[in-house]
């Protein structure tokens, strides 16, 4: 209960961001979140990966009387957000099955007496009678319940023991709860509130933009090599996540990269647990290292400082695609994300949505996101526009921070290439693969054609004006917008849909995109097209552009930071972030005071780190 004697508040909110966090002011809508939380209020918050969400949390979790319960999904992300915490002189710790009996205790008794400021726990442990009868000993300044989106049966991350949260409003019904997450859609939102009975609460809606990212998708053609010029180029010392379809493509990726010289692992759930966690430990606490795996990788990663994210397939809805690429450059410093996306892709996504044994509403819902996501990938607007748009935010101009804006998409009226690959579908007995008609379209007298007398139909060699890759373009959107599907009985064979007859007998007509050509082999000395984008090729050392002698300091500092974290054995970002650092080289503080005004530098770190940072700075200026 609370006690009258004391304040109403610790300290104030602004005086904590100062002096814990280092930061001058809020961003956005934090200070808006943080004023309604501290005086008692709920909220739902979505706000992008990289806007600050933790501190919305955080900062009322210090200024409020008693311990916040921060309900986590991952082990992963309890442990690196405590570290963060510690770093920062805050009196956080975590419950999870890493820990012995002991230290259980021990937290458990912290917690009990008032010694914490935060406490992380699994939705599992929670629920438990052990821990709410802990709960009923403690005073309990709020409920916070992050990656909230995984109480939905229409997230992308379903999680069943969410759905037990309800009974902290039932048990604790005058003590304040933030539910937030990075991204949900309407439907999704609507689960949220409902499963959580959050009804009462203020739902804080921020921007889903993500300025510092460059969105790129490229046409599928030697992906590996794609690959590989995409992170030589740009991303040469850079950490990064390279997402697979499969765990077989993850292992494949991950050793064909080693072999061309990168730190490269793979993640995946088929892997030994040991080998999985010595993997994403090296991920987060060593710097440069390539992370190829599939989605299982990535929700508890708090690795502020990735700089790129690559999907080797398109994921199967837009939420998942923002939550994934959303791991790249959450410290706010420039970072790409690419996904490489072809033909096969879009048969093989159409079949999983079509063959699954979801209910009838459930999988009409998959097919409206595979529409979005098929939508977004062969759009010609703004990447960004389209995907804002999604998430029901107007974006009112083009980027210019994405691939269609840099170079503009070309349109032209397909309805007769259209027509020619239908007919070659339905002429054919809606049999056969693209491959099959490509050859039948080019009038290409193979054993195959030959044999089953293609090459005397009205369609052979009606389409010797397009090349093989044009076709494939051809194909690939008459897929992607419902004019074909593949055949059901799993023959890798393409039949017509039932939007298909208008398009055929010219009662409906229909726009393609021009896959931008890939200038592959000479674009390594003039163009960066090859892999997805334009500008001019530089190896880059740096998040942005910096003289020599700047770009010797980052490295000076980063090899610190890396000194400073090996032997306290916690991430490098939890020392400073990348952005931090990045002050530094740009006001290179000659004394403590200065160094103390920079962003990210709090009193804590001010005292435990300044003079080491200082004697570099002072070394190379």
């Amino acid at each position: 209960m609370p006690d009258a004697r004391l304040p109403l508040f610790r300290e104030a909110p602004q005086d904590v961001l100062r002096r814990v966090w280092g930061y001058p002011a809020f961003r956005g809508q934090q200070a808006d979140i943080v004023e309604h939380v501290c005086a008692g209020g709920d909220a739902l918050v979505l706000m992008p990966t990289g806007a600050g969400k933790s501190l919305c949390y955080q900062i009322p979790a210090l200024v409020r009387h008693g311990v916040t319960i921060v309900v986590s999904p991952l082990i992963a992300l309890m442990r690196d957000q405590v570290d963060a915490l510690r770093q920062l002189g805050v009196r956080a710790a975590y419950l999870n099955s890493t820990l012995e009996w002991r230290e259980t205790q021990e937290i458990e008794r912290a917690c009990e007496q008032g010694e914490l400021d935060l406490l992380y726990v699994a939705p599992e442990r929670l629920v438990t009678p052990r821990f709410l009868d802990l709960l009923e000993r403690s005073r309990i300044a709020l409920f916070a319940l992050d990656e909230a989106h995984c109480v939905s049966q229409w997230g992308h991350d379903f999680r069943p023991e969410y759905l037990q949260l309800s009974i902290l409003h039932e048990r604790f019904p005058i003590v304040p709860r933030i539910a937030l997450t990075a991204t949900a859609d309407a439907q999704t939102r609507a689960d949220i509130v409902n499963r959580l009975n959050l009804h009462g609460a203020k739902l804080f809606l921020s921007s889903f933009d993500r300025p510092n990212l460059t969105y790129r998708i490229l046409s599928k053609d030697a992906e590996r090599r794609q690959l590989l010029d995409f992170i030589r180029r740009d991303h040469a010392e850079d950490a990064g996540i390279v997402y697979c379809m499969s765990r077989a493509k993850v292992d494949a990726i991950a050793d064909w990269l080693r072999q061309q010289g990168l730190d490269a692992l793979p993640y995946h759930a088929g892997l030994d647990s040991q080998v999985r966690q010595a993997n994403q430990d090296r991920f987060i606490k060593a710097e440069g290292v390539v992370m190829v795996a599939t989605v299982a990788f990535g929700m508890g990663i708090d690795k502020p400082n990735v700089r790129f994210v690559v999907h080797m397939d398109p994921p199967r809805s837009l939420e998942a695609y923002y939550q994934e690429t959303g791991r790249a450059g959450r410290d706010g410093l420039p970072a790409e994300v690419l996904m490489l996306y072809g033909f096969g892709d879009v048969v093989q996504l159409r079949q999983m949505v079509e063959q699954s044994d979801s209910p009838a509403n459930y999988k009409r819902t998959e097919r409206q996101k595979l529409e979005a996501l098929l939508g977004f990938c062969e759009t010609v607007r703004c990447r960004r526009q389209t995907l804002l748009s999604y998430f029901g935010e107007d974006y009112p101009k083009p980027c210019g921070n994405c691939d269609t804006c840099a170079n503009p998409v070309e349109t032209y009226d397909g309805t007769i290439p259209a027509q020619k690959a239908l007919s070659a579908v339905y002429r054919t007995g809606q049999r056969f693969g693209v491959g099959h008609l490509i050859d039948v379209l080019r009038g290409l007298a193979t054993e195959k054609v030959t044999e089953r007398g293609h090459d005397k139909l009205k369609t052979f060699g009606c389409g010797k004006d397009l090349s093989k890759q044009e076709w494939q373009t051809v194909f690939r959107q008459l897929v992607a917008y419902g004019f074909l599907a593949a055949d059901p009985e799993g023959h890798g064979g393409l039949i017509l849909t039932d939007q298909a007859p208008a398009l055929l007998k010219g009662q409906e007509s229909v726009r393609l995109r021009k896959d931008p050509a890939a200038e592959r082999k000479s674009a390594r000395g003039s163009s960066r097209s090859g892999y997805g984008g334009g500008g001019a090729v530089r190896p880059r050392t740096a998040p942005i552009d910096l003289s020599k002698e700047d770009d010797e300091l980052w490295h000076a500092l980063k090899a610190l930071r890396l000194d400073l974290a090996r032997e306290q054995g916690v991430p490098p970002y939890v020392i400073f972030h990348d952005a931090t650092l990045m002050e530094m080289v740009r006001e290179k503080p000659h004394d403590a005071v200065a160094l103390g005004l920079l962003p990210g530098v709090g009193a804590k770190k001010l005292e435990r780190y300044g003079d080491y940072f200082l004697d570099v700075i002072l070394q190379h200026t």
